[in-house]
């Protein structure tokens, strides 16, 4: 049944390209290549919760991405963040894999930006992600928005806010939310608890559905080489 509905949902995406043609892929690659202008970075930022099954105070963080998928979040004597399997907060890890088949949607206005809708639909029919859907600032060659829907996770949304670091594709803030009720947090994330700061019930997890992490960027160290010990 599974392969069937991924089977109908390929035709019709696919019919859906040819009939808005291949502008959609030039697109993403010209995303993509804006991305790939960063090998590595570390940044200062401030993180803030709103989970119900985590109680955390907003928190200063130091944040570091390597390609093609390393990506920490820590912070000192607290909580440390690790994205795993098909869930991210990461931008340039949204793009890692190539082997996709794009998809046109038409346009929207976002925030009072007018932007281009493309679907991401992995070719493997077995991979975490089962689709990605961008919404790109054509102009700026930007994503200001995605929403990513995973077999293990739910689906979850990204929104992207940005100044200084535009040119490289780096965001002043990422807001991720996600449904805490589909969300699986052994393999999503993990946490390291100090005094004061503590997971919450099951029960306080099933009721509130609604999570979201907030991370505002003050400063990044680009392209100066990190070694892959800091992600361990």
């Amino acid at each position: 049944m599974r392969n069937m509905k991924y089977i109908i949902c390929t035709a019709l995406l696919f019919g859906s390209l040819i009939s808005f043609g291949l502008d959609a892929t030039q697109l993403v690659k010209q995303v993509r290549a804006k991305l790939e202008q960063v090998s590595d970075y570390q940044a200062i930022g401030k993180l803030k919760t709103d989970v119900a099954f985590l109680k955390i105070p907003i928190s200063k963080v130091q944040v570091f991405y390597k390609k093609p998928n390393l990506f920490r979040i820590k912070k000192e004597g607290g909580i440390s963040l690790l994205p795993k399997g098909g869930v991210s907060v990461n931008l340039n890890g949204l793009m890692i894999n190539e082997d996709f088949t794009v998809v046109d949607a038409g346009t929207t206005m976002l925030n009072g930006v007018s932007t281009r809708i493309v679907k991401l639909l992995p070719s493997n029919e077995n991979a975490d992600v089962v689709i990605t859907t961008l919404y790109i600032d054509e102009t700026q060659l930007l994503i200001v928005k995605s929403i990513t829907t995973t077999r293990d996770n739910g689906t979850y949304d990204m929104q992207m806010k940005y100044g200084k670091y535009a040119k490289l594709g780096l965001p002043d803030q990422v807001i991720f939310s996600f449904n805490t009720k589909d969300y699986k947090l052994p393999k999503g994330v993990t946490f390291e608890y100090e005094a004061g700061e503590k997971p919450v019930s099951p029960k306080d997890k099933m009721t509130n559905k609604k999570g979201r992490v907030e991370i505002t960027y003050q400063d990044y160290v680009i392209n100066k080489g990190l070694a892959d010990s800091i992600f361990n």
